[in-house]
C-alpha cells in the first residue's frame, strides 16, 4: 500500500448541498450484484417517491424504488456506468415530490425500534433496497444474514480514492444516525465490539465521534445495548478501503483466498450504508438517493451533492458549473478503481461515489512499452499477486495460467498500473482475465 496524493481539499470543506430535482430520472434495474430487478410499473403509470418499481424472483437482488414522483415515459436500454446498458425506467418529474405512503408514518422513536426483531429488520433493509454502498453494491440484507457468527463488525470510513469526500461530509454531518446505525448493525449480528476505522487525514471526523461517543446519554444507550465501538485511526494510505485490506490493518488477519470476512469473524460495512440504514429503520426511507462527490480541475464550483438516484451526470456538472475547461475523461467513483465514461448521459446509481472531471495533461494516454521485470508491480500489490504474470498469460491467453497466478483475487485496484513505469495496462488485462476464468 502506498499513500496518494489525494486532492479531497477541493470537496473536504465543501458541505453536502441537496441537488434540485431533475426533470427527469433513468432508473436502472440493475444497480446490484445479483440477478437484474423485473420493472413493476408500465408507460403511462404515476408513481410516487420511495415507490418500489423493480422486484426479483431471486435470492440475490435488491428491489429499486422511484426517486421522485411523476410519470413513467418509457422502460427501455439506457446507458449504464458500470454495465455499458441497461434495462430503465424512465420517469418525468411532476415536480411534487410526494411520498409514497410507507413513509408517511415519520421518524421512529428509539422505543420502537428497540422493540424491532432482528427478522423485522432485515426485512427493513431488504424492502429499502440497501447495498454496499462504497462501489461494490452487494446486497445488505443478505451480508447481514452470515452462515457463522461473527465477533467483529468494522465500519469502513477509510476513503482512500483520491478526490472523493462523500463518505466524509456524509459521517461530520450525521454522525449521531450514523452511530445509531451502527446499534442496529450490532444487534442484527450480535457482535459486542464494533471498530469505527477512520484514516489520519480526516482529524474533524474522529474528533466529532469522540465527541458523541463521550456524551453520557448516548453513551448509556450503547451499554444498554451492549455495544462498544472502537474508533481505530489508520495511517492514510491506498487501497486500504478494501475490506480484506482493512482487516488485516486493524485485526492482523488474513482473509484466505475464496473466503469471505465472515470466515474469519468480521463483518465490513461502508459508512454510508450504515446511514442509509438508519433511515430506512428510523424513516421507513428507500435508498433512493446518495451522496455523491463531484469533483476535478475542469469544474470551477466541486462539491457533494445528495442526488435523487437515476439523475443524469450531466444534471451533477451542471450544478458544478461553469467548466474551466473541457474535460477529457470523465470517471464514475474514484481515478484509481472508477470507470471512463464514454457519455455524460448515464445516471447516477447506487454505488456511484463521486464524478471526477480530469484535463486532457491528467488523463493523457501513455503509450505502452515492453515490461522491463522490475518487480514494482509484485512489491506494491496488496493482495500479494503477480500482476506482470497475469498480464503475459493474458495476453497469450493461457487462462489457466492466469488462475494459477490467483487472477480471481485480484481487487482491482489499479496500484500495479500506478506504478508500472512502462505504462503497461495491467488491470484491463487482468480484468479480462478474470472474466474468462470465471
Amino acid at each position: 500500500m502506498i499513500h496518494l496524493t489525494d486532492y479531497k481539499d477541493l470537496t473536504a470543506q465543501k458541505p453536502i448541498e441537496i441537488l434540485p430535482l431533475p426533470e427527469t430520472v433513468y432508473i436502472p434495474l440493475n444497480q446490484h450484484t445479483g440477478k437484474i430487478c423485473i420493472e413493476e410499473v408500465k408507460v403511462g403509470d404515476r408513481v410516487l417517491t420511495g415507490q418500489r418499481i423493480g422486484f426479483a424472483a431471486a435470492h440475490v437482488f435488491s428491489p429499486v424504488h422511484a426517486s421522485l414522483s411523476g410519470e413513467v415515459i418509457a422502460i427501455r436500454d439506457y446507458p449504464h456506468p458500470a454495465l455499458g446498458q441497461c434495462r430503465a425506467i424512465e420517469i418525468r418529474s411532476d415536480s411534487k415530490d410526494e411520498i409514497y405512503r410507507s413513509q408517511v408514518t415519520g421518524l421512529k422513536s428509539q422505543v420502537e425500534v428497540d422493540r424491532l426483531s432482528v427478522d423485522e429488520i432485515r426485512d427493513i433493509i431488504f424492502e429499502a433496497g440497501i447495498v454496499g454502498l462504497g462501489g461494490a453494491a452487494f446486497p445488505t440484507h443478505i451480508k447481514l444474514n452470515p452462515p457463522k457468527p461473527v465477533e467483529v463488525l468494522i465500519i469502513n470510513l477509510a476513503e482512500c480514492e483520491p478526490y472523493l469526500t462523500c463518505d466524509y461530509r456524509l459521517a461530520l454531518e450525521n454522525s449521531v444516525e450514523i452511530l445509531k446505525g451502527i446499534q442496529i448493525l450490532a444487534k442484527i449480528l450480535t457482535v459486542k465490539k464494533t471498530i469505527l476505522a477512520i484514516e489520519d487525514n480526516k482529524p474533524e471526523v474522529i474528533k466529532k465521534f469522540r465527541a458523541v461517543l463521550a456524551e453520557q446519554a448516548f453513551g448509556k444507550q450503547l451499554w444498554q445495548a451492549k455495544t462498544k465501538v472502537e474508533i481505530t485511526v489508520l495511517k492514510t494510505q491506498y487501497p486500504q478501503g478494501g475490506e480484506k485490506q482493512l482487516i488485516k490493518s486493524i485485526l492482523n488477519k488474513e482473509v484466505p483466498s475464496g473466503k469471505l470476512p465472515f470466515d474469519i469473524g468480521a463483518v465490513v460495512h461502508n459508512v454510508a450504508t450504515v446511514f442509509a440504514i438508519y433511515e430506512a429503520v428510523y424513516k421507513n426511507k428507500p435508498l433512493y438517493e446518495r451522496v455523491v462527490t463531484v469533483s476535478g480541475s475542469c469544474l470551477s464550483n466541486p462539491r457533494n451533492l445528495l442526488t435523487r438516484i437515476g439523475s443524469s451526470i450531466k444534471n451533477l456538472i451542471d450544478f458544478c458549473g461553469p467548466l474551466k475547461e473541457e474535460p477529457a475523461k470523465i470517471i464514475i467513483g474514484g481515478p484509481m478503481m472508477g470507470i471512463a465514461q464514454y457519455s455524460d448521459e448515464v445516471p447516477v446509481i447506487k454505488s456511484t461515489t463521486g464524478i471526477i472531471l480530469m484535463n486532457k495533461k491528467e488523463a493523457q494516454d501513455l503509450e505502452e512499452e515492453f515490461c522491463i521485470r522490475c518487480g514494482a508491480c509484485v512489491r506494491e500489490c496488496p493482495v500479494g499477486l503477480m500482476p506482470c504474470l497475469i498480464n503475459l498469460a493474458s495476453e497469450k491467453s493461457l487462462w489457466p495460467e492466469a488462475k494459477n497466478y490467483g487472477v480471481i483475487d485480484c481487487i482491482e485496484c489499479g496500484l500495479c498500473n500506478y506504478v508500472c513505469p512502462a505504462n503497461r495496462r495491467l488491470v484491463q488485462s487482468i480484468k479480462r482475465a478474470k472474466l474468462e476464468v470465471k
